[in-house]
């Protein structure tokens, strides 16, 4: 299996110093339990209602600390998995929306971790994590209909060879690589800083593999560890 790696600039040392992922890409199997993810996803829910884990606030701190060391304001464009918090702490729970969707939100929770999916097949070359010109393309939907926008100056995306697939670090995914459980390549990447422990960054990382292989027996998988 050829194992796509992702790119991480040295520029960002400055701005994210410790800064770690789990890359993760997938070759997928047929659906058997769509079930999974959704209750992995409720699970994760409560897990985050209990206070789960202890060192979510201040790894989520670090990353607002993060978003402003590159001009975002974290209060109105959070990291992801904040986000996500935020809204079980708000309304107790979740929606579900895909199996594999659902069960990386859920590993996002558990951990308090930012976890990116993406449809690997939709890529041209491979991810780079880069400091944006602005004069990159990003695919978004606008008052309901496609459009195309670009980052600011000094703002921290992913991307392509094509263009932005994903804004403010991992703030908000494009539509172009966006992943479904229907997708036969895909790439995960989970990050993190040095407030999160790398044993709960690696057990975050057991918690998609072991979840995928039950969610899709015979699927093959492939975890590499990336620094900045």
């Amino acid at each position: 299996m050829s194992i796509p790696l992702p790119s991480i600039s040295p520029e960002l040392a400055r701005i994210a110093p410790g800064f770690r992922a789990l890359s993760i890409y997938v070759k997928a199997a047929p659906l058997g339990d769509i079930q999974l993810g959704e209750r992995a996803l409720k699970e994760a829910c409560q897990a985050v209602l209990n206070g789960q884990p202890a060192w979510a606030e201040s790894h989520l701190n670090a990353w607002s600390e993060v978003f402003k060391a590159f001009g975002a304001k974290p209060k109105r464009t959070p990291c992801s998995a904040e986000a996500l918090r935020k809204r079980v702490l708000r309304d107790g729970t979740m929606a579900a929306l895909d199996p594999v969707v659902d069960l990386y939100n859920a590993v996002s929770l558990r951990y308090a971790v930012p976890v990116g999916g993406e449809n690997f097949a939709a890529y041209s070359g491979l991810p780079r994590l880069v400091i944006a010109d602005g004069t990159e393309t990003f695919d978004t939907f606008k008052e309901g209909l496609p459009t195309a926008e670009s980052p600011e100056p000094g703002e921290v995306i992913w991307r392509d060879d094509i263009g932005v697939t994903c804004r403010r670090w991992n703030w908000r995914q494009g539509v172009r690589t966006r992943l479904s459980a229907s997708d036969r390549e895909m790439w995960f990447i989970l990050e993190s800083l040095p407030e999160m422990p790398l044993d709960a960054l690696h057990a975050a990382g057991n918690m998609l593999t072991d979840g995928l292989t039950q969610m899709m027996p015979g699927l093959e998988f492939n975890t590499t560890l990336v620094e900045g």
